[in-house]
């Protein structure tokens, strides 16, 4: 049974138990084959007005404690009871308008929840750091209670007997997250925090997607009224715009003008993504790389740099997206505002926006990078506390504001909701967010970080790989290395 199944069986059955087997929501199917066309930019910003929210994050507790279920069926004969818990939040978002509203979402929390809970927050700089610092606290002892982290990061420290697994909290009938809740969290920020045996280690809290940005207004000047919706219309117009700077009175941009291609893992999974390829076998627990899929991407792209439709920079492709030296970069999410003040410093009105990554058969494909949250085990009322404020962070409204200030994208449809003003004063990211419909998540096995630099060393040394028999094996020698990884991994 595949994993995001296991976890939708237990929240339904809990569902289920509570509601005398009434009713229950259907999930929402999009057969690949029928996926829908890519978006134009921007798309039209809902008005719509909030739903109701079901998550009462200041529901009052009962006079004794509080149930919390330890199977989808009831309640334990033992209530857990959280009140005057303090809850230890380590965080990366220590500056510049997240910061702000982190803290003010942590004091709304502390001044009204109906538990005496109190949220400490404790900044510790970037992810590496971060992650450092668990390390050192594995063997101190000192750990927090919660900690955001990448799904490989989550996966480790529940495998070192860090984390808690999630999968009582998820079903409880009190707090627990109902099936609506389940399945409006987009399938890739699901995926990232469920392992393949079904145990849910993290709750998706924001999302940042991997795209491309594309430049609608040189696009329609070369003859293109869409964006490219397959593999083969993309190289058209990569190839079409690096003519035309090859062909004009400016030497300066000869060898420009096409696709700025970055052999990093993450571009490499879009694309992959898009040639209907997977990183890893059915059942989740081995890589795939050494694939047909995977040659195809590489055969894709050099084919690309063959005909001089695509080129390298030094930095970030910023200015040269910004100056018409390029119609195609990628960029997570992360990077419009730079693209923004780029496309400012050069004075460049042009209408442009992010779409997806075309494959051969028209798929479209985005990397969605799902953040978690991990509660580190510290017994049954420290993990309840730290899992009604969590459930109060990802709520809609909260998870409205904090993407607001953070410039994430949401893990949650129901979150889209109230983010209208910020949609309409944000054309860009409005273009972006419709396209958390073709998202898909990177392995959250532990041993993926150093899979991942294997990935962007192989598709470095493909680059310069003069025939196909190199770049199989290249490919080949990348699948003995991830099965190195793998087997080295605790």
């Amino acid at each position: 049974m595949p994993r995001q199944t296991t976890m939708l069986c237990a929240i339904l059955l809990a569902v289920c138990t509570l509601s005398a087997c009434g009713q229950t929501p259907t999930a929402r199917e999009t057969p690949a084959a029928e996926q829908p066309a890519a978006p134009t930019m921007p798309p039209p910003i809902k008005t719509a007005a909030p739903p109701t929210p079901t998550l009462t994050a200041t529901q009052s507790p009962t006079e004794t404690a509080i149930p919390v279920t330890d199977t989808p069926t009831g309640p334990t004969a033992t209530p857990i009871d959280p009140r005057g818990q303090e809850v230890v939040l380590w965080h990366t978002w220590g500056f510049g308008p997240a910061a702000a509203a982190l803290a003010g979402i942590v004091a709304e929390f502390n001044a009204t929840n109906a538990w005496g809970i109190t949220v400490t927050l404790v900044d510790q700089g970037r992810q590496t750091d971060l992650e450092d610092a668990v390390l050192a606290a594995m063997a101190s002892g000192e750990l927090p209670n919660l900690s955001p982290g990448f799904p490989n990061s989550i996966t480790s420290w529940y495998d070192a007997g860090l984390i808690a697994p999630l999968d009582d909290l998820f079903a409880d009938p009190a707090f627990g997250v109902t099936a609506d809740e389940y399945l409006a969290i987009h399938p890739a920020n699901r995926d990232s925090g469920n392992l393949a045996d079904g145990t849910q280690i993290g709750l998706p809290i924001h999302q940042s997607l991997n795209v491309i940005f594309y430049n609608y207004t040189w696009a329609r000047e070369l003859g293109f009224a869409t964006p490219p919706a397959t593999s083969a219309e993309f190289a058209d117009q990569a190839c079409a715009a690096a003519a035309y700077n090859n062909s004009d009175a400016d030497p300066a941009n000869d060898g420009t003008g096409g696709f700025v291609h970055y052999p990093g893992a993450s571009n490499i999974a879009s694309w992959l993504f898009a040639f209907r390829g997977s990183f890893l076998t059915e059942d989740g627990t081995s890589y795939l790389l050494d694939t047909p899929e995977m040659a195809a991407v590489a055969d894709f792209l050099n084919g690309l740099r063959d005909a001089g439709c695509s080129f390298a920079t030094d930095s970030f492709p910023n200015p040269e997206f910004a100056e018409r030296l390029a119609l195609f970069t990628t960029s997570s999410t992360a990077g419009i505002p730079f693209q923004l003040d780029a496309m400012e410093e050069a004075g460049n009105p042009d209408e442009w926006g992010l779409i997806p990554f075309p494959g051969p058969d028209g798929r479209l494909a985005v990397n969605a990078f799902g953040q978690l949250v991990g509660i580190f085990d510290h017994g049954p009322e420290a993990n309840l506390a730290a899992w009604l404020w969590l459930r109060y962070f990802t709520s809609p409204e909260v998870q409205a504001e904090w993407i607001a200030s953070s410039g994430y994208f949401p893990s949650q449809t129901t979150t889209e909701a109230f983010l209208g003003d910020y949609l309409a004063a944000n054309p860009i990211y409005a273009s972006g967010l419709a396209l958390s419909q073709y998202g898909q998540s990177e392995p959250n096995l532990a041993s993926w970080s150093a899979v991942r630099s294997a990935i962007q060393d192989a598709f470095t040394a493909i680059q310069q790989a003069a025939t196909r028999e190199d770049i199989l094996n290249i490919l080949a020698d990348l699948q003995l290395t991830a099965d190195e990884l793998l087997a080295q991994s605790p």
